[in-house]
């Protein structure tokens, strides 16, 4: 567990860093100045949002007081109790049951991570800590 937090932290931190030097940006843009891939930018967008500090303006992500917490706790939560009920559930899973996307679900788990609420059991499937 402990990579996996250090992964979704570190996604968090590049993304901090960028808009922390650009100002704001769109998603292709963060995607692009952060070199990350679209689930890792949305595990550390769910972690940052987690933290309170970014936020979304007319499509550019921007480092203040989150307008994200709603959104992404709520679909943090419905993770939450979906791990709840199953025990341990892969990612396929886990948009299944929750009927999420992908940006939704990465989002919310950047969430759960930054909490210290889930890890990876040695099947490679989510559960709650």
């Amino acid at each position: 567990m402990r990579e996996l937090a250090s992964k979704s932290g570190s996604s968090a931190g590049r993304i901090w860093s960028v808009l922390n030097e650009k100002g704001c940006l769109k998603k292709d843009d963060l995607i692009k100045s952060t070199k990350l891939d679209e689930n890792d930018l949305y595990n550390g967008i769910g972690w940052l949002a987690k933290e309170n500090k970014i936020a979304i303006k007319n499509e550019y992500y921007i480092l203040e007081d989150s307008n994200l917490e709603s959104e992404v706790g709520s679909h943090a939560g419905m993770i939450w109790k979906i791990l709840d009920i199953w025990g341990d559930v892969d990612l396929e899973s886990i948009k299944k049951l929750s009927n999420l996307n992908d940006q939704q679900v990465n989002s919310a788990l950047g969430w759960l991570i930054r909490e210290d609420k889930i890890k990876l059991n040695k099947d490679n499937r989510i559960t709650l800590k």
